[in-house]
């Protein structure tokens, strides 16, 4: 483990490569798993004030997710998540050419639709933070659909830390973020 500042960052960070490729894995963190995304109270504010910009690109069945429960809901370890359809897609799914799975919240983003990227627990995958009283774990969540993304990054020679930069500045500062990637190298250095 690696200490930055309040937080305790997994070796994964360094020693993993990681590079997501779309064409290869087609989005299916936001389609697999038993809850939504993880969300935070702000967040799920959030959400509920720009459905409106969203509801064009959103899953007929989507919209009646949350026309009848709603952006989120607690699951069954009492953990605030958005809502999912039929146990799996995440309701802020849409789809692509060739069955890709892309985010709407992202996608309106990106063209001025509304100013909130996506919840930081969705920015920040694969990587999984966990609050404790006196500090922040960071870890890499392995996942066999994650494959093809460890792959790319190895022939692309992006290590995890490198390609998740602009999430960890978000959630961190850059300060943080900068001390990171100084303690991943010398760390890096050493195993040589």
């Amino acid at each position: 483990m690696l200490q930055i500042g309040n937080t305790l960052v997994s070796l994964d960070l360094a020693e993993r490569f990681f590079c997501c490729d779309l064409d290869k894995c087609l989005g299916q963190c936001c389609i697999e798993g038993d809850a939504g995304a993880p969300i935070t109270e702000a967040e799920f504010k959030k959400l509920e004030e720009i459905v409106p910009a969203l509801k064009p690109e959103l899953l007929p069945a989507a919209v009646k997710v949350i026309e009848e429960d709603g952006v989120g809901y607690t699951d069954e370890e009492g953990d605030l998540v958005t809502s999912i359809i039929d146990g799996k897609n995440c309701v802020f799914t849409c789809y692509a050419a060739g069955g890709k799975c892309l985010c709407a919240i992202e996608r309106a983003y990106r063209e001025g639709r509304c100013d909130f990227r996506k919840p930081i627990s969705c920015y920040l995958y694969p990587l999984r933070l966990t609050e404790y009283p006196a500090f922040t774990a960071v870890n890499y969540h392995r996942w066999k659909i994650c494959r093809s993304a460890e792959q790319n990054g190895k022939e692309l020679r992006i290590r995890l830390y490198q390609f998740m930069k602009e999430p960890l500045i978000e959630r961190f500062g850059q300060e943080w973020y900068d001390e990171l990637a100084e303690a991943c190298e010398a760390y890096l250095a050493e195993q040589k």
